[in-house]
Parts: C-alpha cells; sequence; structure tokens
C-alpha cells in the first residue's frame, strides 16, 4: 500500500504545480496531506497508524520533515546559503543601475565591425552577467529588452539573434557565481554524507571486512569547489558559442553582418569603454579571485560583491553629475592603505610593542574608515527620487525567501518520498539496470533534461537531487566526486531550459520579444545552442579533469591543504616519486651515492650503522615500490577477464541478499498469526518456499571456481597493498633516522651548552627549594626534548622531579639518579664532539635531495611541483570495484 501512497503524493506534487499553485506550499503541502492520508488509512482499515508506510510512522516522518526543515535553516555550520542573497542582490544592483545595458552597448560598439560582432558581444555580455547575476530569467529578459531590437535592426537573422540571447541568458547557470551552483552545493554536502554511508554498507557485504578504508571514501564539495569546478566547463561553452557565431558569421555573411560604429574610435571612446569595461571585470575578477586564491569564503566573496555593486552603481546613476567618481576614487585609495599595511606591518594589535606597529595600525584603520565613508557615501546616493536601493532590497528580499521557502519545502516533501519507500524503489530500480554506473548516470540525466521543461533549477536541486545522487556518488565502479556531479547537474539543468517548446529561457525571451519575431524561429534558434551545450555536456563527461583539476590544485597549494601523509594522496604520490626515482639517472639514486662515499668514521658506531641501515632501507624500498607497480601491472592486466565476472557475482550475490531480507520478513509475518489463521499462514509458507528455490537457483548461477578465481585475486591486490605500505615504512624510516642524527649535530654547540645547566643544578640538588629545582628542571627538559635522542637522559631527570615531589625527599636517590643523566650527558657529548664538522652538511644535503620525492611523506607541506601533479592524478575517476 505504501507504492499506492507514493503515488499520491507524487500526483498531488504534480496536480498542485500544473494547476499554478505556488511551489513554496506545493512541496510541503503534498507531503503533510500524503503522509495524513496514509495514517488516518491505517487506523480505519488496519487499526495501526504506522501500517502503511514503508518503515517508521506518520509521527516519525512529520518530525523528520521538520528536522531537515531544522537542519536547513538553523544548523550554524551549515552556512553555504548565506552566499544567495548576496549574490542576487549583488546582480539586481548591477542591472537596476544599467551597468549591463552600458555593457552591451559598449561591446556592439567595440566588435560589431567583426563579422559576428554584435552576436559574440552579446556572449560576451552574457557571461559577465552570469557571473553577477547568476539569474536566468532577469539576465535573459535583460538582453532580450536591449539587444534584440539592434540585432534586428542590423539585420541579423532572427533565428542565429534570438537563440544566441537564450543561450547566453542561460549561461547564469553555470558561470560562477551562480545561485545554482551554491544549492547544488549544499544539497551535495547532504548526499555525500549517505553515499558514504552506503559504500561503507556495500564493502561490509561484498568483503565481511568491518572497516572500509578511508581511500574508498566519498568526496564531499562545497560551494567554493563547486565554483572551482564550474569555471572551465563555463568558459569552454563560452569559447563555443563565440566560435559557432563567428564561423557562421564568416561562411553566411548575411545571417550575421558586420556592423560598423558611426562614431569616432578616439582617446573619449577608449575611456568610455575602459570605464565601462575595467568595473564589472574588476568585480568579478576580485570577487572569483577571492574564492579561487582562497582568501575568502563563498559568504565573504558575496559580501565583497554586494559592496563592489553598491559602489558601481552609486557613480552610475549619478555619472552625469560632479564628483561621480570620488566615492570609487577613496574606495580605491582605502584598499591601498589596507593592503599596504598587511602586507608591511603586522597588523595585531594585541602584539604592538614600537612605534612602527602603531604606525601600521594607524594606516590599516584610516584604510577601513575611509572603505567604510566610501560604502556609506555611494549607498546614500541610491536613496533618490527613484527609490533604487528600495526596488533592489525588496527585489532580493523576494528571491532569497523564494529560494529559502522552496528548501523548506522540498526538506519535507524528501521525508514523506522516503517515508513511502521511494528512495528503496529509485535506488533498487537503478541498480537493477544493466550497463553498470553509466546506465544510472544517463537515466539520471535523462530525467533531470525532462524535469527541466517543468520544474525551475531550484526546484530539481532540492527535490531530484537528494534522492538520485547518493546513489551515482556511492557506485564505486565510477567513484565519481561530487563537484563533477554538480557541474554535470548544471550543464544539464541549462541545456533543459534552452530547449523547446518548454524552455525557460525561450518563455522569458517571447515575452519580450517582438511580434515580427516568430515562435518557430525562435526554436530554430537555440537547436545549433543546444548541439553545443550536448558537446560540452559530454566533453567534461569524458574528460572530469576539466572539472576536478581547479578544486584539487586550489586545495593542494592551500594554506590547509592535506599533509603529505594523508592515506588518499599515497597512490598519487607513488607515482610521482617512481617517475623520479626509477629512472636511469636521477638525483635520488645520486644523493645515495654521495651519501654512500661520506666518511662516517668519526660518527659513534650507533649512528654509523643507523645510516647505513637507512641507506640499505632506500635501495629495499625502491626495490618494493618497483615491485607494486609490476603487482599493480598484473592487476590491471588480469582485470580484463575478472571484473565481468565479478560483477555478473556481485548482481547475484545482491539478489540473494534482498530475497533473503523478504524472507525474513515472511517468516516474522508468520510467527505474529494467530493458530486459525491457516490459510494465510500455508499462503505466506508457499512464498518462503518459491523465495528459497530462486535463492537455490541464483546460487547455482554463480561459477563453481568462483571462491577459488576471488581468492586469487585478492591474494594479488593484498600483495600490492603490502608491499605499498613496505615501501612506506622503509622510507619514513630512513629519512627519520637521517634526519634525526643530523638534528643532533646541528644542535651539537647547543648540546654542549647544556653542561652549564646541569653543573648548576647539581649544586643545587640538596639545598634549594624542592618546588623551584622542579620548575627549572621542567624548563631544562623541555630544551632537551627539541634535540632527538635524549630520551634516556630526560628519562632519569623525570625520576629526579617525582622524587622531589615526595614529602619525604630522599636525597641520595635524587643524587644518583641526577647524575646518571649527567653522565649520560657526558658520553653523549664527548662521542658528538669527536664527530668532524663536514659530515652534518653532507646528511644537510642528502636530506634537501630526498625530501621533494622519496623522503615526501614526511614533510609538512606538500610541495609546490608535487602538489601540481596530485591536482592532475586525482582529476580523474578511478575504478574502485575490484576491491569491493
Amino acid at each position: 500500500m505504501e507504492l499506492f501512497f507514493l503515488l499520491i503524493l507524487i500526483l498531488t506534487m504534480a496536480f498542485a504545480l500544473g494547476s499554478g499553485f505556488p511551489v513554496a506550499f506545493a512541496l510541503p503541502g503534498a507531503a503533510i496531506l500524503s503522509i495524513s492520508l496514509a495514517a488516518i488509512s491505517g487506523l480505519v482499515f488496519e487499526g495501526d497508524l504506522d501500517a502503511y508506510f514503508h518503515s517508521g510512522g506518520a509521527s516519525q516522518w512529520i518530525s523528520a520533515g521538520v528536522t531537515n526543515l531544522r537542519g536547513i535553516y538553523w544548523e550554524v555550520e551549515r552556512d553555504t546559503l548565506i552566499a544567495i542573497p548576496l549574490f542576487i542582490f549583488m546582480g539586481i544592483m548591477l542591472q537596476r543601475s544599467k551597468i549591463a545595458e552600458d555593457l552591451l552597448v559598449t561591446m556592439a560598439q567595440l566588435f560589431g565591425r567583426v563579422p559576428g560582432g554584435l552576436g559574440i558581444s552579446v556572449v560576451f555580455v552574457g557571461a559577465l552577467l552570469a557571473a553577477t547575476t547568476g539569474i536566468v530569467g532577469a539576465t535573459v529578459v535583460a538582453m532580450g529588452l536591449i539587444s534584440l531590437p539592434a540585432m534586428l535592426r542590423n539585420n541579423y537573422s532572427p533565428s542565429l539573434a534570438t537563440g544566441t540571447i537564450a543561450a547566453s541568458g542561460t549561461l547564469g547557470q553555470i558561470i560562477p557565481p551562480s545561485i545554482v551552483l551554491i544549492i547544488l552545493a549544499d544539497q551535495l554536502a547532504s548526499a555525500t554524507d549517505q553515499a558514504s554511508s552506503m559504500r561503507k554498507s556495500l564493502f561490509k557485504e561484498n568483503t565481511g571486512e568491518l572497516m572500509m578504508p578511508s581511500v574508498f571514501d566519498v568526496t564531499s564539495t562545497s560551494a567554493g569547489e563547486m565554483f572551482l569546478g564550474a569555471f572551465v566547463p563555463g568558459l569552454v561553452l563560452v569559447g563555443l558559442y563565440m566560435i559557432f557565431i563567428l564561423v557562421l558569421a564568416l561562411l553566411f555573411p548575411k545571417t550575421a553582418p558586420a556592423v560598423p560604429y558611426d562614431g569616432k574610435v578616439d582617446k573619449n571612446f577608449w575611456i568610455r569603454v575602459f570605464l565601462t569595461l575595467v568595473p564589472p571585470l574588476t568585480l568579478i575578477v576580485i570577487v572569483l579571485g577571492s574564492i579561487i586564491s582562497g582568501i575568502a569564503t563563498v559568504n565573504q566573496a558575496g559580501a565583497i560583491g554586494a559592496a563592489g555593486a553598491i559602489v558601481m552603481a552609486g557613480y552610475r546613476l549619478h555619472s552625469s553629475a560632479k564628483g561621480a567618481f570620488y566615492p570609487s576614487l577613496i574606495l580605491i585609495c582605502s584598499l591601498l592603505l589596507i593592503s599596504y599595511s598587511l602586507i608591511y606591518y603586522d597588523m595585531n594589535i594585541k602584539s604592538i610593542d614600537s612605534e612602527e606597529d602603531k604606525i601600521g595600525i594607524f594606516i590599516g584603520a584610516l584604510g577601513s574608515i575611509l572603505l567604510i565613508f566610501s560604502l556609506i557615501w555611494s549607498g546614500s546616493r541610491l536613496f533618490d527620487n527613484k527609490k533604487t536601493i528600495q526596488g533592489v532590497m525588496l527585489e532580493t528580499a523576494k528571491t532569497t525567501s523564494l529560494v529559502f521557502i522552496i528548501l523548506l519545502g522540498a526538506a519535507m516533501l524528501t521525508a514523506a518520498f522516503r517515508a513511502f519507500g521511494g528512495e528503496d524503489l529509485v535506488r533498487d530500480y537503478l541498480n537493477s539496470l544493466a550497463g553498470g554506473f553509466w546506465a544510472k548516470f544517463i537515466v539520471v540525466m535523462a530525467v533531470i533534461f525532462i524535469l527541466g521543461f517543468f520544474l525551475d533549477f531550484i526546484e530539481i536541486a532540492v527535490v531530484v537531487v537528494p534522492i538520485v545522487a547518493p546513489i551515482l556518488l556511492a557506485d564505486p565502479s565510477a567513484n565519481i566526486t561530487a563537484v563533477w556531479l554538480g557541474v554535470m547537474i548544471g550543464l544539464n539543468i541549462q541545456t533543459s531550459f534552452l530547449t523547446p517548446p518548454f524552455g525557460f529561457a525561450l518563455f522569458y525571451l517571447r515575452g519580450v520579444a517582438p511580434a515580427i519575431v516568430k515562435t518557430v524561429q525562435m526554436y530554430k534558434g537555440v537547436v545549433p545552442f543546444i548541439g553545443l551545450q550536448l558537446l560540452a555536456l559530454a566533453v567534461v563527461g569524458f574528460y572530469p579533469s576539466l572539472v576536478n583539476y581547479l578544486p584539487n590544485r586550489m586545495s593542494f597549494l592551500s594554506e590547509t591543504s592535506p599533509p603529505p601523509k594523508n592515506p588518499k594522496l599515497q597512490y598519487c604520490i607513488e607515482k610521482y616519486v617512481g617517475n623520479i626515482a626509477l629512472t636511469e639517472n636521477n638525483e635520488v639514486k645520486e644523493a645515495i651515492t654521495k651519501l654512500k662515499n661520506v666518511d662516517l668514521n668519526s660518527l659513534p658506531s650507533n649512528y654509523r650503522s643507523s645510516i647505513i641501515k637507512s641507506i640499505n632501507n632506500v635501495d629495499e624500498g625502491l626495490l618494493n615500490l618497483q615491485k607494486a607497480f609490476l603487482l599493480e601491472s598484473e592487476i590491471n592486466k588480469k582485470a580484463k577477464k575478472y571484473r565481468p565476472t565479478l560483477t555478473f557475482v556481485r548482481n547475484i550475490q545482491k539478489e540473494i541478499r534482498s530475497l533473503e531480507i523478504e524472507i525474513k520478513d515472511l517468516k516474522d509475518r508468520i510467527l505474529r498469526l494467530d493458530e486459525n489463521e491457516n490459510i494465510q499462514k500455508d499462503f505466506l509458507i508457499n512464498s518462503v518456499n518459491k523465495k528459497k528455490t530462486l535463492v537455490q537457483n541464483l546460487e547455482n548461477k554463480i561459477p563453481k571456481d568462483w571462491p577459488k578465481v576471488y581468492k586469487e585475486f585478492q591474494s594479488i591486490i593484498k600483495s600490492e597493498k603490502l608491499t605499498r605500505i613496505k615501501y612506506r615504512r622503509l622510507m619514513d624510516y630512513s629519512y627519520e633516522e637521517i634526519n634525526k642524527i643530523y638534528t643532533i649535530l646541528k644542535f651539537k654547540h647547543k648540546f654542549s651548552r647544556f653542561r652549564v645547566n646541569f653543573e648548576n643544578l647539581s649544586k643545587k640538588l640538596e639545598t634549594d627549594d624542592p618546588k623551584k629545582l622542579i620548575k627549572e628542571i621542567n624548563l631544562f627538559k623541555r630544551s632537551l626534548t627539541e634535540i632527538p635522542d635524549n630520551r634516556k637522559i630526560v628519562s632519569y631527570l623525570n625520576k629526579v622531579s617525582r622524587s622531589l615531589k615526595k614529602k619525604n625527599i630522599k636525597y641520595d636517590k635524587v643524587r644518583k639518579d641526577f647524575n646518571f643523566a649527567f653522565e649520560l650527558y657526558r658520553k653523549k657529548i664527548d662521542k658528538i664532539n669527536n664527530i668532524e664538522n663536514i659530515i652534518a652538511p653532507q646528511l644537510f644535503d642528502y636530506l634537501e635531495n630526498v625530501s621533494n620525492s622519496i623522503a615526501v611523506r614526511q614533510q609538512s607541506k606538500i610541495p609546490r611541483k608535487l602538489a601540481l601533479y596530485l591536482a592532475e592524478c586525482r582529476a580523474d575517476h578511478k575504478d574502485l570495484s575490484l576491491y569491493f
């Protein structure tokens, strides 16, 4: 019966949306009605409120919807959505201030003389508006009102003109900072958690192991990563549009003729171009650049964009007035002062200890005051007769409220969908498809494409994505990233917005296009652009590095980059090391050869043997790395035959598990029956027997030699894993030992000065206050621990401290332990003083030469060269199905 109520839920929602009922109320309304109806029906027909739910009950699922709602709105950690009103405000402010209109006119004057130049200008401005507003409807309408009459007046083909405007307007879906990408990032972050649980469950079921290695886990995403991931695909799409228009204009000049500029191309023209193009471009560069470089979070970048839009609108709406640019000039001066103070001074007020620090704080404070003053001045200009600021704030509030109310309603709807088993139904259907991940992915993308005809991007992002994304992300055979999936969905929604007859962009444009432009011409115009978008979708699908590279690069080069010992990085790091250390002549082998030639006779025997062992460990480690690569090649070779069998067996085992769950449920129902319900009991027993027969038949389909084949293949995988672990341990130990000896030699002079500390303590040992002595000993121990290999000395000093803490201090024992520590120190300093000074620099040279290759795991931060390699290596998706 739960399927019946699931159908009611979907039909209620579809009817409400189709009848024009507000989306924000249609989603939660459908959820509450269907859950209430299921609860009442269960109570009336079964005497149980929870009878017609897939799992749980009515109160549980209503409260789950409220919990989801609260999670979106009240969770402190979930701050991604704060950026939405900021970017909406920025976009609306730039449009209301006529900056978008100025951009279109100026670009048309600049590129109009080129064949197809007017169309190229529309694409360029569409990209700029997309980067500032991210709102499709507003962009299409703005460009339709400004550009379409100009293009038609200059004899552009109506089809090409409307197609160019509609396609350029939809760029707001994919070019950051897009509202779509922010919402997708928020939804995918939640989907990643579910996908991680699903993948861990799958690993446990298939392998029998309780814990899944972290290297197989699903990687989450953020709005900043989504922006970075969409950046290159967005530029690719803009480039494809421009190339298409240019080629079409060259082949068919009458379709997109050149439009010469009638005015003079003089100094005033170029000043006008500069003042029109540079400010919005600068704002976009600052907003996106601050995110890309890691200087600001998405929310902070949104605030920067909103402030920049206020300043730009302030001078644009008063461009004819005297001193129109004064607030902007003050803003520039303030930013220069702030930048100067941050670069050349320590701006921590608490650490002021000189006149220079005071000067730095004064410069920074002056810059901040000027910045605030320029924003207040610009903002005050917008309180004009046209009520610009009031209109922008009202539109921002309306749009933001719409987004958030839909988000809240979708949270309720998702809970209802799960209550009736919809999520399990979708998962079972997708997992039953032949063709693996790509079959599931194509079906999901097709559904999203069709839904794009009827639903806005917000509804798709918050209703469909939470249901299908965990299923796609959990699949280990593709091991896709959440960023890539988000960008693919964004591109797909953008394409559906263009597709006739239901594309949203076409409706927006039809509303502002003159009657001379026929609807059929608009449909014809968008067809080639749909083709270009599908081409871009295919390119991004086959080359995931276009999406994944930039987020990876910024992550590995940032201050908060993961350490080189991070388990997820080891595979790529070992490939990088292999490319360096396993070639004929390389810096690692040269460094080892040089170290072997160093005269170590002056070193104590334990240090000498430790260095020799470390050198041998490097040789053995490189042999293990080479062996690991050979085993990897063997795995890849045998996987061609093994993978189809594995997939076949895993699918059968999945069916068996499903049947076993059904058998268990039937047995539970049999146990709950009364003694007089024999007919129903016989029916259920018969059903159990049928399912057991099905299980037996499925088990017979599994190849007889499967356990042997599986064991043999897993033994190779295990050998490769153990070989890599051995390589890592050998290399880590080798570097640690040599680095320890080098550090000891480096601090030889510092260590020799500790004799004074020992002698001073020796004099005070029986005479001074014990508490005071303990403090001195603790400070001394800290200095000793800064130099390696002093564990025994520190241990005896600890004994001294413990003895001094007792009520009845036995000074004989105190003196004995102290003398042991002093004697160990004297022996060690005698050995160190005999070591030749030339050895420390030679050890340092070795450590420097290997620090970026075989010893990179021991570094605190990823070197730049390795970071760039890791960004490229991890940009592609790696099939993990062999490990499941």
